[in-house]
């Protein structure tokens, strides 16, 4: 049966409300058809936690005001009361994907990209070796990681060449008082605090004017108290593709700009040795993670050298590190979800401009995807408004066509979550959150005198997160 609106709203289902999400549902609202009156639209999003904002909570690094600045705006869309937000529901678990179509005319997964993605070398088992991500998730206080984590390494490599790298390396080298002041949980203060690290290396397979860095998150890394930033005169050797990206590209002048300064800055023997370090390395694959008694003891690197295109090649060179811990911070891939084609390859969700592809290569009437999940886990912000503009002008394209909701009603939703027993949060449950959180901040006591401000505490806890937003 053909979808119909005149006679009560075109229902859209979204799962995950990261910025992917609640795009997605903006965009829908203010699209020209919704806008005009043409169309009437009823949004619900779907989150597997009991918070919203996705990776803008739970993968940016707590010293970043200003990216954490985009759950402002993240805010605002949520709370103008035309979009509801449905927390603790996981995807797959508390819905299928036959419940949604049943309840929805359309979905949209949004649904991001949290893991790691792989890196085989021989090694990468050991004791000591982590995925980046998941050192983000706990010291973003994410509900389904452990508490602890082992911080007990005084010399950590760090693969990759990206913003996630560069996030991993600066909280694992600045000394935890001075993350007091942003909103990390008591349990990742207490772990920082107690760890014993005098040295983190970042280690990049090509020169410095291929990193993918950008300019801001590169010079954040000086402004971290008693660390060095060290680099080496032999990984600024360039060939002529890095000469022509210098000369023709603004952002890659400024890296390597900062990079020069800080050279520059080493050779001046009048300045105090910080008690740590931070080590930018470049021109270097890893071949195998060394370890002793299954533990990291090591890391072996090949030489590299740039082949004229800014490409590396291997020299037949190997460099063995001391280390007892090596994070790879080497990309981002996304999880399959029950029911929905997946790329294996990729990690993404097959599809044509938005349109969930099925096994045939069709698109799949109802189903679109946006964010990461759609394209992979590159591009920032303005990257993810542009994929939701794109899918949403195909959902809007395709309304027509599309299979008619058996279960419509808006109350009919949440009547299946509870008797399903789902213990679902609201927006109206995410302020009490919220408020709570930053009451925690405003209230925190330092120890050992320290004079601390604090926005906000985290609330780690899952069980916690949904009795506060429900009291």
């Amino acid at each position: 049966m053909s979808n119909s609106t005149t006679a009560r709203p075109f229902r859209v289902a979204i799962v995950g409300s990261g910025p992917a999400g609640v795009y997605a549902a903006d965009i829908l609202t203010k699209s020209q058809e919704v806008a005009g009156g043409d169309v009437e639209v009823s949004i619900d999003i779907f989150e597997s936690h009991p918070a919203p904002y996705g990776l803008i909570r739970y993968g940016v690094a707590p010293d970043h005001p200003r990216i954490k600045g985009i759950v402002n705006a993240l805010h605002r869309v949520l709370d103008r009361g035309d979009i509801r937000f449905f927390g603790n529901v996981t995807y797959g678990r508390d819905l299928s994907l036959s419940d949604i179509r049943s309840f929805y005319d359309a979905v949209i997964f949004a649904t991001g990209a949290v893991k790691d993605a792989e890196l085989n070398v021989p090694g990468i088992e050991l004791e000591g070796s982590f995925g980046g991500a998941d050192f983000v998730s706990w010291y973003d206080g994410h509900p389904d990681v452990p508490r602890e984590w082992p911080l007990t390494a005084k010399e950590i490599a760090v693969i990759g060449n990206g913003n996630v790298a560069l996030d991993v390396a600066r909280v694992l080298s600045k000394h935890a008082d001075d993350l007091l002041a942003t909103e990390i949980p008591d349990n990742v203060y207490q772990g920082l605090k107690s760890s014993p690290v005098t040295d983190v290396h970042i280690f990049g397979r090509r020169g410095p004017a291929q990193v993918k860095f950008t300019p801001l998150e590169l010079r954040e890394l000086s402004h971290s108290r008693d660390v060095d930033i060290v680099l080496y005169d032999e990984d600024f050797d360039f060939d002529e593709a890095s000469d022509a990206a210098i000369r023709t590209n603004n952002q890659v002048k400024t890296i390597v700009k900062t990079f020069t300064n800080w050279l520059a800055e080493e050779h001046d023997e009048s300045r105090v040795p910080a008690s740590r370090r931070l080590h930018l390395h470049f021109l270097h694959t890893p071949v195998e993670i060394l370890g002793t008694d299954g533990r990291v003891s090591g890391i072996r690197f090949e030489r590299n050298e740039l082949d004229g295109t800014g490409n590396a090649r291997g020299t037949g060179e190997f460099i063995d590190y001391p280390v007892q811990a090596v994070y790879r911070a080497v990309g981002y891939f996304g999880s399959e979800l029950p029911e929905v084609g997946f790329d294996t390859r990729r990690g993404v969700i097959p599809n044509d401009g938005g349109r969930v592809l099925g096994h045939d290569g069709t698109p799949v009437p109802g189903l679109y995807a946006t964010g990461w999940i759609k394209r992979g886990p590159v591009g920032l912000i303005g990257s993810t408004k542009g994929d939701a503009l794109e899918t949403v002008g195909c959902l809007l394209e395709d309304r027509a066509g599309l299979p008619a909701a058996e279960h419509p009603g808006e109350q009919e939703i949440v009547e299946l979550l509870e008797s399903r027993g789902v213990d679902y949060t609201t927006w109206e449950g995410w302020n009490k959150l919220d408020a709570h959180e930053q009451h925690l901040g405003a209230s925190y006591v330092a120890d050992g005198g320290l004079d601390v401000a604090r926005e906000r505490i985290k609330v780690v806890d899952r069980e916690q997160m949904v009795n506060i937003s429900k009291k």
